[in-house]
């Protein structure tokens, strides 16, 4: 019994492991992108949305309003992190 009590707690120790390590990679991945948009797309924040707080709604619906005006190196950053389709930029 106890054999089979030990056994059932490292499958669930390893289940649990597993579990945490995909979720500390998909933040690692989301920071990364985050990184690398705000890096790109810091002047242009400053030049048109800077009134809005950088983690809110509000400042995507400013960024996508002055979407024709943001910088080509932003766009990209904005493509490659998924925040918004080669479609929709193409639209513009």
């Amino acid at each position: 019994m106890m054999a089979t009590l030990t056994k059932g707690l490292s499958r669930y120790g390893l289940i649990a492991a597993l579990a945490l390590g995909a979720i500390a990679l998909t933040t690692a991945h989301a920071d990364a992108f985050s990184a690398s948009v705000e890096a790109a797309c810091a002047g242009d924040y400053f030049s048109y949305c800077s009134a809005h707080p950088v983690e809110g709604k509000s400042v995507t619906r400013c960024m996508r309003a002055n979407g024709h005006r943001l910088s080509k190196r932003c766009v990209n950053a904005l493509v490659a992190a998924g925040e918004v389709s080669k479609r929709e930029v193409s639209s513009r």
